[in-house]
């Protein structure tokens, strides 16, 4: 599956649970479908797949709204938008960092290992719906 490293200065020296998928949020009144298309595009740099399978929703910090869909993207070529940070803290200076600093096609036994452990509801579902 296709994940992105989450970037910015407090994920750099992180590896394990510091993986996300291409997720973002929306307004009550945004379709949920519609808002996954766009957020994959703007954390990818890539149009999300024609069909995409949901996955539900999990609630923790942030409701989720996950879908899944089959794709070759080149997770070499991901260029994600960016945020702004004040950073170092207190310093004044604002920085940009990107959203995803780095992608990775992995299996589902690292993926268990690197996605942040309120997304990995996710996997389960996802193997559940797709046999395995």
């Amino acid at each position: 599956m296709l994940l992105g490293h989450m970037g910015g200065p407090f994920w750099a020296r992180k590896d394990e649970h510091a993986w996300s998928i291409p997720k973002g949020e929306h307004t009550a009144d945004e379709d949920a479908e519609t808002a996954a298309r766009r957020e994959f595009a703007e954390e990818t740099g890539s149009p999300a797949p024609a069909d995409l399978l949901p996955l539900g929703v999990v609630k923790g910090s942030k409701t989720l709204t996950v879908f899944a869909a089959e794709g070759d993207l080149d997770a070499d070529a991901v260029l994600s938008n960016t945020f702004s940070l004040e950073w170092p803290p207190r310093s004044g200076r604002v920085q940009e960092f990107p959203e995803i600093d780095r992608a990775a096609w992995l299996d589902l036994d690292t993926a268990r290992t690197k996605l942040v452990k309120g997304q990995l509801a996710f996997l389960d579902r996802l193997v559940d719906a797709v046999g395995g």
